[in-house]
């Protein structure tokens, strides 16, 4: 393992002094957030890497026949080698309007090998409440080749079976927030922190006096004169409003699969000496050839020879003084050469012995 260079970053930032950060930086209003769009359709044009075994396929290209008079015999079903079931996604933004364009993900549902070159036939984008938000029809860009030959082989580059069409859908339908109606706006912090918060309110009321309240640990309550375009300048106004965050609770972070480990700077070490050995033992199995003395009727014999060796390195003891800091635990482990994985060790260690305050984090 690498040595812990990878916590010099984190103790140049950790020392740098706090800086204000705009209000619109530390959450976002309740209401004004995207929203989620699924749908189901068929992509069309394919050179034959399409699912034609696909129930919902067929069904779906009957479907479509259907809606210019065009009906299928029930007994036939038509080869859809290129055509295939996709399942399309797609986010509206708040105050999406009708006519807006969407970006919207194409994936294959079945067993396409390909969405390559493919058209996806017009269909709906419903919401959570299954309501039609928007319509969605276009030529598909996909990142991904894959390509089979008779003998089997194959080779396939990225993924094949989803793609992107920008600005595929149009907004058909906005989304109601309540923005305009609601007796209060609702700021919601990103991460809860009630010194935050009250922080935030205290900001706004600087600004708006008797405007805002803190009513938890990551929401202020502000009271705002009813109407979109009112309600529109008062919260840009609030957005870059400077607030001073609180600081981080301690938390050390501890990646088990990489090795990494990052210790924000608000960790304090309590007095506490550290003593850090490694124990390594090795076993050699050698063989040896045993040949019997001249005449003596004996034949010749391999014989194992094991060997075992201890080697333990010694390391010195050191020791934190009383509300050792970031640079202080970095410069002390690195003077041992200790690796990540030891570092674990030390910290692990330095928490059930009560020496350190901070929340250890495993991932």
């Amino acid at each position: 393992m690498s040595r812990l260079l990878i916590l010099a970053a984190a103790t140049l930032a950790a020392f740098a002094p706090a800086q204000a950060e705009r209000i619109k930086d530390l959450g976002n209003f309740q209401g004004l957030r995207s929203n989620q769009l699924t749908g189901y359709g068929i992509v069309v044009g394919l050179a034959g890497t399409g699912d034609d075994s696909l129930d919902y396929a067929t069904q779906g290209m009957k479907g479509i026949a259907s809606r210019f008079g065009l009906a299928l015999p029930a007994s036939i079903n038509p080869a859809l080698k290129n055509a295939a079931a996709v399942m399309v996604t797609a986010d509206i933004p708040a105050f999406a309007k009708p006519g807006q364009k969407l970006d919207i993900t194409v994936s294959a549902m079945g067993k396409a090998k390909s969405l390559r070159g493919g058209t996806l036939l017009m269909m709906p984008l419903q919401g959570a409440d299954g309501q039609i938000y928007a319509m969605a029809q276009g030529n598909l860009a996909v990142g991904g080749l894959g390509v089979d030959a008779a003998d089997g082989s194959k080779i396939t580059v990225n993924v094949p079976t989803a793609g992107r069409i920008p600005g595929g859908a149009t907004v058909e339908r906005e989304v109601a927030a309540g923005f305009a109606t609601t007796p209060e706006v609702l700021f919601n912090l990103a991460e809860a922190d009630l010194t935050t918060v009250a922080r935030v309110a205290d900001s706004i009321n600087a600004r708006f006096p008797g405007r805002a309240r803190a009513i938890d640990a990551a929401t202020v309550a502000i009271v705002a004169p009813p109407g979109a375009e009112t309600r529109t300048m008062l919260m840009g106004q609030i957005e870059d409003l400077l607030v001073d965050p609180a600081d981080a609770p301690a938390r050390v972070i501890v990646n088990a699969r990489t090795g990494t480990v990052v210790i924000n700077g608000a960790v304090r070490i309590a007095p506490a000496a550290v003593s850090h050995g490694k124990l390594t033992v090795r076993v050699n199995e050698n063989y040896k050839v045993s040949q019997p003395e001249a005449f003596s009727q004996g034949g010749t014999a391999i014989v194992p020879k094991s060997g075992i060796t201890v080697d333990e390195e010694k390391r010195p003891m050191f020791r934190f003084a009383p509300g050792a800091s970031l640079s202080d635990i970095v410069k002390a482990v690195n003077a041992i050469g200790a690796s990540p994985a030891d570092l674990v060790a030390i910290l692990e260690a330095l928490k059930q012995a009560g020496a350190m305050k901070a929340e250890l984090i495993v991932l």
